[in-house]
């Protein structure tokens, strides 16, 4: 089956997952802002509350208020307006049937061309960027996507809510191994909102400029990866067809 292509996949609508605050905005601000750019309109769902994370030993009890208010801020940096929170305690989300059941509610609400969220496969060379809570969030939205969103048998109750049965066209996952990497967008030019969406997340980052530097040799290291050329910065994900529009009669 063809790749995903943006000349004949047009994105008009993206809901995008996250374990935590400030992990779309390392994996993925800078294709959002580009996505925003060209009109999409891109919903963010944040699945813990990122209340294990900071450094500041006082007041740690704000930490869950804070990092919700540093995301929408981040959100908005890159076009995203909508942000919704399932508020699960950071450290302790697991791929249950109830984060599963509201998952593919919120799913069938937006209606999306492209779920994007994070891998559920570990990365050994780097288990960093692999937490548990991440691999969490990437179980819960696999499994919901197929078969749940797309089985209107499925939590039934969400049928009886009016959120119908959805065929997703594609599923885009992040911060996953690097030999499923199968997409590279060039975020060259969206990279300074990428940035200054980062610089929102005050609390996870003690040296900004050490962030900083990561975060951009990372990009040229996956431009490279990609074969975008010298110079260039990108994002990369694991591009999975689900049900791409040539494969629905009608879509």
């Amino acid at each position: 089956m063809a790749g995903f292509d943006p000349d004949l996949h047009p994105v008009r609508r993206v809901l995008c997952f996250a374990a935590h605050p400030d992990d779309l905005d390392f994996g993925a601000a800078g294709t959002v802002a580009a996505w925003t750019a060209a009109g999409a309109e891109v919903h963010y769902c944040i699945m813990t509350d990122g209340d294990a994370g900071g450094f500041a030993k006082d007041n740690h009890a704000e930490m869950a208020a804070l990092r919700h208010t540093e995301q929408r801020q981040a959100a908005l940096t890159v076009g995203v307006e909508h942000v919704h929170f399932l508020g699960e305690r950071d450290g302790y989300l697991e791929p249950s049937h109830e984060v599963m059941r509201r998952v593919v509610a919120l799913i069938r609400q937006v209606r999306p061309d492209v779920v994007l969220a994070m891998h559920p496969e570990r990365n050994w060379d780097r288990i960093q960027s692999s937490h548990p809570d991440h691999l969490a969030c990437g179980e819960a939205v696999v499994r919901s996507v197929y078969p749940a969103v797309e089985n209107p048998f499925a939590y039934p109750e969400l049928e009886a809510e009016g959120l119908s049965a959805y065929k997703l066209p594609w599923l885009w996952l992040y911060a996953g191994p690097a030999e499923r990497e199968n997409h590279w967008v060039d975020v060259t030019e969206t990279f300074d909102r990428k940035m200054e969406a980062l610089r929102h997340h005050l609390t996870q980052h003690p040296d900004i400029a050490k962030m900083e530097a990561f975060v951009e040799d990372k990009a040229r290291d996956r431009a490279a990866a990609g074969g975008l050329g010298e110079g260039r910065l990108a994002e990369s994900f694991h591009v999975v067809a689900v049900n791409p529009p040539e494969a629905i009669a009608g879509f």
